[in-house]
């Protein structure tokens, strides 16, 4: 990651709860408790890389330190100021998987019971904890069973499946969703906007696909786009620097399918293959597109949503798509898509499962 992506990306990390994406359950919850008052002390954030786990975190952090004893941190106070920078006294962040065995959490139990050397908390965020080893899963526990008053512990991950029972049975458990593409949308568009690069609807639409519900790699990619250094930022310019596939070829997969021409499919497809391009990506987009056509049938008024995401080109020939097949092949081509999905792994040859698929589906009967 270069230093103007990582630049951009803290740049525009949340500072206030208001600012936090996507996941207005968890601020809604965690505002309620620090109004009344009620913190616990463990809580679980669970869900997908880039949610905003660690953010909500360390604003937890900050909110249960602040000064004005508000539902949210002030940002002025002396203890706002200190979390925010990340040099508190009394916040303390471990990296679990880097930092996974037991003499890490034995420090980090001991720590716990000094008394906070300025704020009303001392609080412990433990991110990607299940990558910690068994032995410091026992030690966490002991902790979390008879946790210090002071204390406030935040366990973070990706994998909530790898946390043992016991650990979650004692927090109080958050899941995050992905961020949705329009969330996605308007959040890239402010930062373009106070970037003061232009940005066209059909990049747009390319990064929320790319960054799959993860707005930490949608900011990454846009970082890079960005450090081009130039004004307007083209779908074109996006599909160059992320590899993805020519739009053109796309539209000819696409069309050889709904006519059933399967030969011309394959054809295609192995033109790309032969141009390095990931055959996994090729499906993403053969489904994607899919996907609209489908709901195009279903709703002929989904076109004003696709004209947010695609450019006027793009979205003209999705909905000349739609009007060649049926519901019903809609539908039937879909499945297919979706289906070597699931089997791409099974295959010997990276790309058979895609050359299947799209056969299968210029086959349909």
């Amino acid at each position: 990651m270069s230093d103007s992506e990582v630049v951009l990306y803290r740049k525009y990390r949340p500072q206030s709860f208001e600012e936090v994406k996507g996941q207005d359950h968890i601020v809604s919850a965690l505002s309620r408790a620090l109004k009344i008052n009620r913190l616990a002390h463990a809580y679980l954030f669970s869900g997908p890389y880039g949610t905003g786990k660690t953010t909500v975190a360390r604003l937890l952090a900050k909110a249960a330190a602040c000064a004005s004893s508000a539902a949210k941190p002030c940002n002025r106070c002396e203890n706002c100021k200190e979390f925010s920078s990340g040099r508190a006294f009394d916040l303390t962040e471990l990296d679990a998987a880097s930092s996974r065995g037991i003499d890490e959490i034995r420090a980090l139990r001991e720590a716990a019971e000094l008394v906070p050397l300025k704020s009303k908390y001392k609080v412990y965020i433990i991110d990607e904890v299940h990558m910690l080893t068994k032995e410091a899963f026992n030690a966490l526990l002991k902790t979390l069973e008879e946790p210090p008053n002071h204390a406030i512990f935040i366990l973070a991950t990706t994998e909530l499946v790898k946390v043992p029972d016991t650990i979650i049975s004692r927090c109080q458990k958050f899941s995050f969703r992905k961020i949705s593409e329009e969330i996605m949308r308007e959040a890239l568009l402010k930062i373009a906007e106070k970037e003061k690069v232009e940005i066209d609807a059909e990049a747009i639409g390319l990064l929320t696909l790319f960054s799959d519900g993860s707005l930490r790699d949608a900011q990454s990619m846009l970082g890079q786009l960005i450090s081009l250094g130039e004004q307007k930022i083209t779908g074109e310019e996006t599909r160059f620097l992320f590899g993805a596939p020519p739009a053109d070829s796309v539209k000819n997969i696409i069309g050889a399918i709904s006519e059933k021409n399967a030969g011309k499919a394959i054809e295609v497809v192995q033109e790309m293959i032969k141009e390095g391009i990931d055959p996994q990506l090729v499906l993403k987009f053969i489904l994607r597109d899919f996907r609209n056509i489908f709901l195009l049938k279903i709703n002929p008024a989904y076109q004003i949503a696709l004209e947010k995401s695609f450019s006027q080109n793009e979205a003209g020939f999705l909905k000349n798509e739609s009007n060649r097949l049926s519901l019903a092949e809609a539908e039937n081509i879909l499945k297919i898509i979706l289906g070597a999905q699931s089997s791409r792994r099974l295959s010997y040859l990276p790309h058979l499962y895609l050359e299947m698929a799209v056969a299968k589906a210029a086959l349909r009967g």
